[in-house]
């Protein structure tokens, strides 16, 4: 099978960090001891697609709180050729037209994603309509307003690639033993034991006032919120389940800033390099410090630990 892409454009999406973050897999991934993945804030799903594309786990749950991202990937999971088929004419109509045209394009399509809300469990006009909005808005930004509203701008891409057939069909066979559940986190306490890995992908914690983006739904995260997922992580680390979790580092701007290292106090706190992709000035798009929160060492140290055993046996 050719390697599966996530589907969307995903703020925070950790597509370009799998590299790194293979590294702080646990061991029982590779084993085979872990037989459960469960990621609580699915978003693109780029680390669920690695997973499901390296290991061989028996089940995977995912949840998230934007209900049009759990419809779309159920519909890629059910019913992706219907999917297709409204995806290819969209982008056959889109892709015709001059700016002018393609702005009004947009914006009809947009108006049109606004005037309703979901009401089945799979809908895959309205799957279509997030993919195109996702594929030619500006940035690639999924963005509502208080009032629950999708309101980015038309992008300005020269020919973006709305249907993605041949990556659609195969993100469906991959993903069609995976549970899709709209919910929030806490939704996936009951699946958790001690053959299961979870990896939380939450909001980030903004580093400055202005440079926060927690808007993929209606409400926001706020540190409150941070303590309390923090709170579920100790949870979950009571059934002996395999953690991991990412977020912004606060050192990038103010080294004094402890607030991550008090409420994950007791687990290994790791720095990955990431690249800060949406920003509005490109300037402000380098290389920065990311924080991945585990509840066991990283693969390395303990191949080294168990190196050293191996050694001191031998030497015996």
């Amino acid at each position: 099978m050719e390697i599966v892409k996530p589907f969307v454009k995903w703020a925070g999406g950790k597509n370009s960090l799998i590299p790194q973050l293979t590294k702080y897999y646990p061991l029982e991934l590779k084993d085979g001891t872990i037989e459960r993945y469960i990621e609580p804030f699915v978003g693109g799903g780029a680390v669920l697609i690695d997973i499901l594309q390296k290991y061989e786990v028996k089940e995977a749950y995912a949840f998230d709180i934007n209900k049009d991202l759990i419809n779309c990937y159920n519909v890629i999971k059910a019913n992706v050729e219907n999917l297709i088929q409204e995806l290819d004419k969209k982008e056959k109509e889109f892709l015709i037209l001059d700016n002018d045209a393609r702005q009004q394009y947009f914006y009809d399509i947009r108006a049109e994603y606004n005037s309703y809300t979901l009401s089945e469990d799979i809908n895959v006009k309205r799957a279509s309509e997030f993919i195109f909005l996702n594929r030619t808005c500006f940035n690639g930004l999924y963005r509502v307003n208080k009032e629950g509203k999708f309101n980015v701008p038309c992008g300005k891409y020269k020919n973006p690639t709305i249907c993605d057939s041949n990556n659609l069909r195969n993100l469906s066979k991959l993903i069609k033993n995976v549970t899709f559940e709209y919910g929030d986190y806490k939704k996936s306490e009951s699946f958790v034991n001690e053959n299961t890995f979870v990896y939380f992908d939450p909001p980030y914690r903004p580093l400055s006032i202005t440079s926060g983006f927690t808007s993929y739904t209606k409400e926001d995260f706020n540190d409150d919120n941070q303590k309390e997922l923090a709170n579920y992580f100790y949870k979950l680390d009571l059934k002996n389940a395999k953690l991991m979790l990412s977020n912004s580092n606060p050192k990038n701007v103010n080294e004094d800033d402890n607030f991550f290292e008090n409420i994950y106090k007791g687990f290994v706190i790791n720095e990955v390099s990431a690249k800060r992709m949406i920003n509005a000035n490109a300037k402000g798009r380098g290389e920065i410090s990311e924080l991945l929160i585990t509840n066991y060492e990283e693969q390395s140290k303990w191949e080294s630990q168990k190196n050293s055993t191996m050694k001191m046996i031998a030497l015996a």
